[in-house]
């Protein structure tokens, strides 16, 4: 997709109902903003999320993609006027609506850009899906994590594939089966957040990690985002170490990848950086 021009962007930020959405310096920031509701799920916003990552992905003038949030939860899980309107919904019917939310989970998670979730507040259930959906998670000290979908009669299906990658197995069986909440301390050790900080330095902690990101090549960060979904929990076959000496081939052979080799040698700026 061409770069967003500021009429274009303007017409794309005002089109959405859920969500706040700026682009500064290559660095795209999706807001969740349903504070009244705690920014729990409904139809509308698990479509436009689903929309706003795959259009930001295909931007050029992004390099990483920051999902915020307002208010005090960052995201609560389904929506109670939503969860009623699904009781009545028929088996097909719910078939189509979990496929909506685990196309909207598949879009965060192989967005081509980088995805850093800022948790500024608690996150419940479905919310916990779309942090593991993230490549890396920043946490204020307050917040608290919950899958709590057992309470309900439910399980956490549609998100498990993302939060076991994120806690691991053995750490899922517990937190699955519990429904316990636990705080950003136990969600550090576990690796499901990568840091906890306070809630006044959150956004520039967030800041200065994008600051490292944008330096870095677009077509190497994509690269290594496809490499780490197809390497990680497989066997050390000899197909799986073909595909890592064909992933560093063509890498090497590409035009950022030969760049950014002579600006290293050169002590240059590589051309994504002197193209800004």
């Amino acid at each position: 997709m061409a770069a967003l021009n500021k009429e274009v962007e303007a017409q794309k930020i005002e089109s959405y109902q859920s969500l706040l959405i700026s682009v500064e310096q290559h660095v795209a920031t999706v807001t969740l903003n349903r504070p009244e509701k705690r920014n729990a799920f409904n139809d509308e916003m698990i479509a436009e999320l689903t929309t706003a990552f795959s259009d930001l992905g295909a931007n050029d003038e992004v390099r990483v993609i920051v999902l915020a949030a307002t208010g005090k939860a960052f995201c609560a899980g389904a929506d109670l006027n939503w969860m009623r309107a699904m009781a009545d919904y028929s088996y097909e019917e719910n078939l189509a609506d979990a496929d909506k939310l685990a196309q909207m989970l598949k879009t965060i998670y192989e967005c081509p850009k980088p995805a850093i979730a800022a948790i500024q507040g608690d996150v419940y259930a479905g919310g916990m899906g779309l942090v593991a959906a993230c490549d890396v998670a920043i946490a204020v000290k307050i917040a608290n994590f919950c899958l709590s979908e057992v309470r309900l009669g439910l399980v956490p299906a549609t998100i498990s594939p993302y939060v076991i990658r994120a806690m691991g197995v053995r750490a899922a069986q517990r937190y699955f089966l519990s429904a316990e909440v636990f705080d950003s301390k136990r969600a550090r050790q576990l690796g499901f957040i990568h840091e906890r900080v306070s809630e006044e330095s959150l956004m520039d902690e967030v800041a200065i990690f994008c600051k490292k990101v944008v330096k870095n090549s677009p077509d190497a960060m994509k690269a290594c985002k496809t490499l780490l979904h197809d390497v990680a929990g497989q066997p050390l076959t000899d197909s799986l170490i073909a595909d890592t000496v064909k992933g560093i081939a063509d890498i090497r052979a590409s035009e950022q990848g030969k760049d950014g080799v002579q600006a290293f040698l050169q002590k240059r700026r590589p051309l994504w950086l002197t193209e800004d």
